[in-house]
């Protein structure tokens, strides 16, 4: 057989250039690599939880509020363009 020039043997059937063998993974792996990666989070201080989390719903209130409003509005225009009771 001959080799070309990407250092493969012609005419072999077989992977493409660059592609690698998948890796079997087994669940004790999958398990210690999720754990390694929790170490490596920087966990939030209580207070900079207490201070996200009611950043979070006050953003949300007023994305309700937004909405809300939108909604009532476009009922109140499509009613009377269209008439209701």
């Amino acid at each position: 057989m001959a080799i070309d020039t990407r250092g493969e043997t012609a005419g072999k059937p077989g992977k493409a250039a660059g592609q690698k063998k998948a890796k079997r993974t087994s669940p004790v792996l999958f398990y210690r690599q999720v754990v390694a990666e929790l170490r490596k989070v920087i966990w939030p201080r209580r207070n900079e939880l207490i201070t996200y989390t009611a950043v979070v719903l006050v953003f949300v209130l007023i994305m309700v509020g937004i909405v809300f409003g939108l909604d009532t509005l476009m009922g109140k225009v499509v009613l009377m363009v269209f008439g209701g009771s």
